[in-house]
Parts: C-alpha cells; sequence; structure tokens
C-alpha cells in the first residue's frame, strides 16, 4: 500500500545477518511441519497472543508512529491499531469455521463418491510491509498467517526505524524466532529473504517493487500475494450530494497525508459541478484541518525528506505545465510539510497524471459527461480502488458495468479496506490475490481436494477397453458430462 520501490532502493544500512535468516529459515521449515497438524485451539491461542500484544504496546506504538512522521494519535489507533485488533479478534472467532472440511457434492462422473476440501497451512510465509502503515501491514496479514496455521518471517520497512524496532521488540517479546522473527534492514535484507524458498509470500508495495518480488517467487514456484497500489480515482456526478462526497474525499484523501495505497489520487467531477464542489472541498479542509494546518495537530508530515522532495518536484511540474492551486500548495522542507492541496487545469502529460501521488496533492479534472471519465479510466492501468458519488443509480450502475477496480465504494471512500467480511485486493498492475477474514485465510492456505470412493463404477472404464466400455464411455459423454 506504499511506493515502496524505497523499500526495496533506499540507501544501504548495512550487510544483513544472512546466517541468521538462513537459521530462522530453517527453524520456520521444521516448525511448519509440526504445525500442519495444529487444532483451531492451538491456533486461535496464537491469534490471542497477537491480540494481546496490540493491547499491550499500544501507547508505544502511537509514540513511535509520531517520532517517524507526526502521525496524530486518533490516526494511529484508525488506522493502525483498530485494523489489526479487528483482524485478530475476527479470525478468534472465525478460524475454527474456516478450518472445517468443505464437503462438496458428486458431479455425476463421480457418482458414489465422498469429496471435500481441506484447507492446509501452506507453510514458511514471508511478509514485507510498507512505512505508510507499518504496523497494519505486519500484523494484519500475520493475523491471516497465523489463522491458517503458518509459521511467518516478517520485514517491515526501514523508513520509519522507531515503529520498525518498537515491532521487532514485540515480536520477540511475543512469539518464539520459530513461529514468528522479524528482521530489519534495507534493500539487502529483503533482497536475502527473498532468496529462499517461502511457501508463500505476501509483500505489501508498489507495482514495480511487486514485480521484483514476483520474479524472486517464481525462482522457487512460490505463491505470492501482491497488494499494490496505482492511481485511485473517484467520480463526481452532477447528481451527487457535494457535501457528503467532499466530506469523505478529503478524510480519505489526506488522512495519513495522502500516503495511503486507497487514496483517492485524481478526481473526474462532472463540470455543471465542479466549481461547487472545489468550494466544498475547501471548506472540508479548513474543518478538518483549520486554516493553517501546518499548525493541526492533526495533520500528520511525509515520511522523509526524499519522499518530500519527490512530492515538491510533482507539484513543480504541475504548475509548470499549467496546473493552478486551487487550494494549498504551500511547502516546509525543514518539517517534510505539504499542506492539504487541490490542483485543476492539469496537464494530462503532466507526470502527476501518470505517477501515482502518493501525498496530499489532490488533481480534479472537470469532465462533460461520466462516460468521458470512463474512458480516461479505462486508458490507464487497473486501479486498486474506485470510488464513486452520484444519487442517481443509473449513473453508478453504468460506471460499475463499464470500469474495473480492486474494489469500490459509493457514496463514501477507503471505508471498504475496513470491512472484514469483503476480500481486499487489486487486480492486475494494482495486485495479485486477496486480504482479510476468510480471504487472508485462504491466501496462506492450500485448498487440497480429497476424493473417497464409496461404491463408485469408475471401474467400468478401466482397459482393457472392449466394446462394451466403449459404449459406457461414450454414453457417458453423452449423458453425464
Amino acid at each position: 500500500m506504499s511506493t515502496a520501490a524505497e523499500q526495496l532502493a533506499t540507501a544501504p544500512m548495512g550487510a544483513p545477518d544472512v546466517a541468521a535468516i538462513d537459521a530462522a529459515f530453517k527453524a520456520q521449515q521444521a516448525k511448519a511441519v509440526a504445525w500442519r497438524a495444529s487444532t483451531a485451539a492451538e491456533r486461535i491461542e496464537r491469534l490471542k497472543r497477537l491480540e494481546a500484544m496490540m493491547d499491550k504496546y499500544a501507547d508505544r506504538i502511537r509514540t513511535a508512529a509520531a517520532a517517524d512522521f507526526r502521525k496524530p494519535e486518533a490516526e494511529v489507533d484508525l488506522t493502525e491499531i483498530l485494523p489489526v485488533l479487528s483482524e485478530a479478534r475476527h479470525c478468534i472467532k472465525k478460524t475454527k469455521k474456516w478450518m472445517k472440511k468443505q464437503r462438496v457434492m458428486p458431479t455425476a462422473m463421480t457418482f458414489g463418491t465422498r469429496s471435500w476440501i481441506k484447507h492446509e497451512p501452506k507453510g514458511v510465509s514471508l511478509i514485507i510491509s510498507p512505512w505508510n502503515y507499518p504496523v497494519n501491514l505486519t500484523f494484519g496479514p500475520l493475523a491471516s498467517a497465523l489463522a491458517a496455521g503458518c509459521t511467518a518471517i516478517l520485514k517491515p520497512s526501514e523508513m520509519t526505524p522507531n515503529l520498525s524496532a518498537l515491532m521487532k521488540e514485540m515480536v520477540e517479546a511475543t512469539f518464539a524466532p520459530d513461529e514468528v522473527t522479524l528482521f530489519e534492514g534495507d534493500a539487502r535484507t529483503s533482497q536475502a529473504l527473498l532468496s529462499l524458498p517461502f511457501d508463500h509470500i505476501f509483500f505489501t508495495g508498489s507495482p514495480a517493487i511487486g514485480k521484483v518480488v514476483m520474479k524472486a517467487a517464481a525462482e522457487h514456484l512460490t505463491s505470492v500475494t501482491l497488494e499494490l497500489g496505482g492511481k485511485s480515482p473517484t467520480l463526481i456526478d452532477k447528481s451527487a450530494n457535494l457535501t457528503r462526497a467532499a466530506q469523505s474525499l478529503i478524510w480519505g484523501k489526506f488522512t495519513n497525508n495522502g500516503q495511503t495505497c486507497i487514496a483517492p489520487d485524481l478526481v473526474y467531477v462532472h463540470e455543471a459541478v465542479k466549481d461547487e464542489f472545489v468550494a466544498e472541498c475547501k471548506a472540508m479542509i479548513t474543518q478538518f484541518y483549520s486554516e493553517n494546518p501546518e499548525q493541526s495537530p492533526d495533520y500528520c508530515r511525509i515520511v522523509n525528506d526524499r519522499h518530500h522532495g519527490r512530492l515538491v518536484g510533482l507539484l513543480d511540474d504541475a504548475k509548470n505545465t499549467g496546473a493552478n492551486i486551487a487550494h494549498g500548495g504551500d511547502v516546509d522542507a525543514a518539517q517534510d510539510y505539504i499542506g492539504p492541496t487541490l490542483l485543476d487545469n492539469i496537464a494530462p502529460g503532466s507526470k502527476i497524471m501518470q505517477e501515482e501521488i502518493f501525498g496530499p496533492l489532490l488533481p480534479i479534472l472537470p469532465v462533460k459527461s461520466m462516460d468521458e471519465a470512463i474512458a480516461d479510466i479505462n486508458s490507464r492501468p487497473k486501479p486498486l480502488a474506485l470510488y464513486i458519488f452520484s444519487g442517481d443509480s443509473a449513473v453508478t450502475d453504468n460506471i460499475m458495468q463499464n470500469t474495473t477496480a480492486g474494489g469500490t465504494c459509493i457514496n463514501t471512500s477507503v471505508v471498504q479496506y475496513l470491512h472484514g467480511n469483503l476480500p481486499f485486493g487489486g487486480v492486475n498492475n494494482s495486485g495479485i490475490g486477496n486480504a482479510h477474514g476468510l480471504w487472508g485465510f485462504k491466501a496462506f492456505s492450500h485448498e487440497r481436494a480429497v476424493v473417497k470412493d464409496v461404491f463408485s463404477q469408475t471401474k467400468m472404464f478401466n482397459p482393457p477397453y472392449t466394446d462394451f466400455v466403449k459404449k459406457m464411455i461414450k454414453l457417458t459423454m453423452r449423458y453425464f458430462a
């Protein structure tokens, strides 16, 4: 859920301890074999340890997040601690049910058999997480891995060092190294881990680094879950409740200073309501963050100087190619600060229209119709999220029918991530596979097909292929296939 190219391409921090990595991996391989027979009660006990860990360290998580990028306490609770607790508690309630044999009816060809699906743990898992929501995106997938009966090696981003160090301490105090362990470090640590034959890799980051992870996984034919990103569009129809749309959009965009993979990345608004919509957005920014967001205790900061510089570069390029600043645009490099910024008159070829922004810059594009917006969306890679604001169900249905995205919200934004009974994931460039709840459990599980013969007659098809056998095969092809 980040522009996590920086995760694997940052300046070196020191050589990884390859011997320690190999030892941890081998220890987890042995434990993973034993855990194949783990009961629901045993898995739930591990999940309860994770839950208790989050409660125990909540205050220190808040402090570390503030130290890393001045993240407000309320946002830490809402976007870091709450999602992990929710995921862990959901898994605690549902793991026993998910583990049960899933009975399936025989087909006409397999009449006389009993069949079921057995969910088995894949084994040793690697979870590589980004810097934008370090706790959430490390321990949320861990809950799924533990529910599935997997061991896990965790690799958080080095770009939030206070949270990374704290998470290491948390893991070491809660789990044995052959159950769960965490390695800090830079790109070389990630590369050392990716060279190993994991049974599953769960990566959250950018599409560019997702490709690197997928190539490394291919060397061992390791399955992957890739939670990526892209330019998530928002469509504002002329029938939309503009106050409601602005309220939801500004919250979804500027929480965590826009450093969210599912944050609205560009807005298509019907030209008939564009000026009114921009006015509502300005009012909402002031309501949320005051007239001076730089002084607001509720407004986060950019994670580091390099990311800040990249965003300033996008802003400067947009202005140099003709964009107007409709609101904000103020910058303070000393604080890694960029104010909540609305841009219009955007040149189609500007960098901000090509790259995932991952910061508090919001391009607003007037369109003559929602079909115009749909055409532009379909000319781009498939997004992780798509948001629709409309009071007309026919317009909404048309957008849904003629676009695709990892997930969609109608008349709200970003809350699809918080819904534990829905799959969360992208499509193609925005991701492979799903997470959360049952889908997270399945991501770390192998669905083993089992067939038990009771009184089937499949032996009638055995050689030698007499005329009678051939006749039975042809009858089966005609009536039972």
